[in-house]
């Protein structure tokens, strides 16, 4: 199975599973999948996740979704920024605010994956990976 876009792949499984309304979701393992849901953990929009290395080809991880109390996903939208055919790059004063603080954006920098109040904080700018909320 060929891939192009990981990060994009990964946004659209975590919104179909909520959209399923499913607890749990497993997919594949890469350094920036994992970078994307530690993200997601720590801000709050899912809840606890774990690699998984049963069988030693496959890691995956595993993600615990989140939900409100009336059963409505904890993420509103998930919307990729940046991908392969347009790459968006942004400096560490043109970092953008996702609806005036209450979002997150997601970006690659040269020191790692981190939100964009991380990077404005490290005076850091990057790829303009997603936006969530």
């Amino acid at each position: 199975m060929s891939m192009t876009d990981p990060i994009a792949d990964t946004l659209t499984r975590i919104r179909n599973a909520l959209l399923a309304q499913h607890e749990t979701l497993e997919m594949p393992h890469s350094r920036m999948r994992e970078a994307l849901v530690r993200i997601l953990s720590e801000e709050g929009y899912v809840g606890a996740w774990a690699l998984n290395e049963k069988e030693p080809p496959f890691k995956t991880i595993s993600v615990e979704l989140k939900y409100r109390s009336d059963r409505a996903p904890a993420i509103e939208k998930m919307q990729r920024i940046s991908n392969p055919g347009r790459r968006v790059y942004v400096g560490k004063d043109e970092i953008p605010s996702v609806l005036h603080g209450m979002g997150i954006n997601i970006l690659s920098t040269s020191q790692g994956v981190f939100t964009g109040k991380k990077a404005r904080e490290l005076g850091i700018g990057g790829e303009l990976l997603c936006e969530v909320y």
